[in-house]
């Protein structure tokens, strides 16, 4: 029992962690998609959506 609290502490840090990390690349990627979007939308295009003939 001497460990316990060391032990579910580390797996709590390392959920919180986990959380953390995973929320923070969902939100990242839902602000470059609009970020994206806003450049398509100003006629900005990538150069992987030319089409073709335009080489």
């Amino acid at each position: 029992m001497t460990h316990a609290f060391y032990v579910y502490a580390s797996y709590g840090f390392a959920a919180l962690v986990t959380v953390t990390v995973t929320l923070w690349t969902w939100a990242d990627g839902r602000a470059r998609r609009r970020e994206l979007a806003s450049l398509e939308a100003a006629g900005i295009r990538r150069r992987s959506a030319r089409a073709k003939g335009d080489e």
